[in-house]
C-alpha cells in the first residue's frame, strides 16, 4: 500500500468531531449513485423504445420503395422492372403495391383510411405483417358463395368501424367517373376477411389491405401500380442498394429507403436521448459539488496534519494525490452503487409488465421496452468518474499549496 493511499484511507474515516464531514461524504455518494442510476434507466428505456419502434416500423413498412415520376397510372410494365430489381445484389424480395387514400363505410360508421393493394403471394416475403393474409380477389370470390372480394383491416381501424370478420364494408374511392350530374366517386362492397396487428397504433388505425387486382379496378389504374416494395439482405445497406437500383433503372424512377422515410422520427429520438443524457448528468454534477465541499472541509480540518506531512518531506504531488484519491473513492463508490441499482431496475422493467402503454400516445400497446447497450453504460460510468475527478482538483490543489510553517503556526 502506498503512502498516499494509507493516509487517504485514514482521512476518509472521520473522527466523532468530524461527523458532519462524514455526512456530506455519504450524501455525495448517494448523489452520484442517484445520478448514475437515473441515467442508466432512462437511457436504457429510450434505447429500447427506439429499437422496438424500428422493429415495428420495419414490420409494416418496406425497407426500400421504388416509385416513378408521373403520378398514378404511370408505373406500367412493372413485371419487367420487378424481375430486374430482384436481380440486384442485396435484394431479398420485391412486390408491387398500390397506395391510395379512401373512405371506408360500414353499417356502424365511416372512417378515412390508407388503402394498399398488395399481391398476397409475394407481399409476405417483403413485410412480416403481411404474411398469411386472406385476400381473395373479385375473380376468386365469384367462384365462391360470397361474391364480394376480401379486405383486411388494422385492428384499431376495425374497432372504429365496429366491424367483425365476415361483415360487409364499402370502399369509396375519389377516383370515380364523370356522369351527367358531375364527378361520382367509385364505391364497391368488400367482405372483411381478417385483421392485422403490427403493434404500431398509427398503422393499425390507418391501413386497409385488398388484393392488388381489385385495387387496380377501384382506382381505375389499368395494369399499372404505384410502386415496388423491396426487402434487402442488409438493413443498414438499404440506401446503397436503393441507389444501385435507381442507377440501373434510370429516370423517371426514384427510390426511398426506410431511414429516409422515418428520418425525422429517428432524428428526434436521437436528439431526445442526447438532451436527457445532458439533463440527468446535472444530477451527478450536483453530487460532484458535494464531493468538492467535503474535500474542502476535510482540508480545513486537516490543515495541521497536512503541514506536518509536508514538513516531514511529503511533496505537493503526494498531498494532491491524497485528496484526489479520496474524492475518486467517493465518486467510484457512488458510481458502483448507481450502476448496480440501475441494472436491477432495468431488469425489473424488462421482465415484468409494470404498466400498459396507451398506444395512441406512445405508439405501443405493450410493456415498457428496455435495452441496455455496453457503449451507453460505459459512457455513463466514464462521464460520472470524469465529473468526480474534476471536482477533486481544486480542493487537492489548495491542500498542496499550504505553507507548512504558516499552517503549524496558525493551525
Amino acid at each position: 500500500m502506498s503512502f498516499e493511499t494509507f493516509v487517504g484511507r485514514r482521512y476518509l474515516r472521520a473522527k466523532q468531531k468530524q461527523a458532519f464531514i462524514s455526512l456530506i461524504t455519504i450524501l455525495s455518494i448517494a448523489g452520484v449513485a442517484l445520478g448514475v442510476m437515473a441515467l442508466i434507466v432512462v437511457i436504457a428505456v429510450m434505447t429500447g423504445f427506439e429499437a422496438d419502434l424500428k422493429t415495428r416500423i420495419l414490420g409494416g413498412q418496406p425497407q426500400v420503395m421504388i416509385m416513378r415520376h408521373g403520378g398514378a397510372g404511370s408505373f406500367t410494365k412493372y413485371r419487367e422492372i420487378l424481375a430486374e430489381v430482384e436481380k440486384t445484389p442485396g435484394v431479398e424480395a420485391a412486390t408491387p403495391f398500390i397506395y391510395a387514400q379512401i373512405m371506408l363505410k360500414s353499417k356502424n360508421g365511416a372512417a378515412g383510411a390508407v388503402l394498399r393493394g398488395i399481391d398476397p403471394e409475394s407481399a409476405g416475403r417483403v413485410m412480416k405483417t403481411l404474411q398469411d393474409l386472406n385476400l381473395p380477389s373479385s375473380t376468386e370470390a365469384k367462384s365462391s358463395q360470397n361474391p364480394s372480394p376480401g379486405i383486411v383491416l388494422g385492428r384499431e381501424l376495425a374497432k372504429n368501424l365496429a366491424v367483425v370478420e365476415g361483415d360487409a364494408i364499402y370502399v369509396i374511392s375519389p377516383r370515380g367517373m364523370i356522369s351527367p350530374i358531375g364527378h361520382v366517386p367509385t364505391m364497391r362492397q368488400f367482405k372483411v376477411t381478417g385483421f392485422f396487428e403490427s403493434g404500431m397504433y398509427e398503422y393499425d388505425q390507418t391501413f386497409a389491405y385488398i388484393n392488388i387486382r381489385d385495387a387496380q379496378k377501384i382506382m381505375r389504374l389499368g395494369d399499372s401500380v404505384t410502386g415496388l416494395d423491396i426487402r434487402v439482405t442488409d438493413l443498414y445497406d438499404a440506401r446503397n442498394i436503393a441507389q444501385k437500383i435507381t442507377g440501373k433503372l434510370g429516370f423517371p424512377y426514384w427510390a426511398r429507403d426506410w431511414m429516409q422515410m422515418n428520418r425525422n422520427l429517428f432524428k428526434a429520438l436521437k436528439l431526445e436521448r442526447r438532451v436527457m443524457f445532458i439533463i440527468l448528468t446535472l444530477i451527478v454534477l450536483v453530487a460532484a459539488f458535494n464531493i468538492a465541499s467535503s474535500l474542502i472541509m476535510m482540508v480545513m480540518g486537516k490543515t495541521r496534519d497536512i503541514a506536518i506531512l509536508k514538513a516531514m518531506g511529503a511533496t505537493e504531488r503526494s498531498v494532491k494525490k491524497i485528496f484526489v484519491l479520496n474524492g475518486m473513492v467517493i465518486g467510484a463508490l457512488g458510481t458502483l452503487i448507481g450502476l448496480g441499482l440501475g441494472l436491477v431496475i432495468c431488469t425489473v422493467l424488462k421482465h415484468y409488465n409494470i404498466h400498459e402503454l396507451a398506444g395512441d400516445i406512445y405508439y405501443f400497446t405493450t410493456r415498457l421496452p428496455v435495452k441496455l447497450e455496453f457503449f451507453d453504460v460505459a459512457s455513463i460510468i466514464a462521464a460520472a468518474l470524469l465529473i468526480c475527478f474534476l471536482a477533486t482538483l481544486y480542493p487537492a490543489r489548495q491542500a498542496a499549496k499550504l505553507n507548512p510553517v504558516e499552517a503549524i503556526r496558525y493551525g
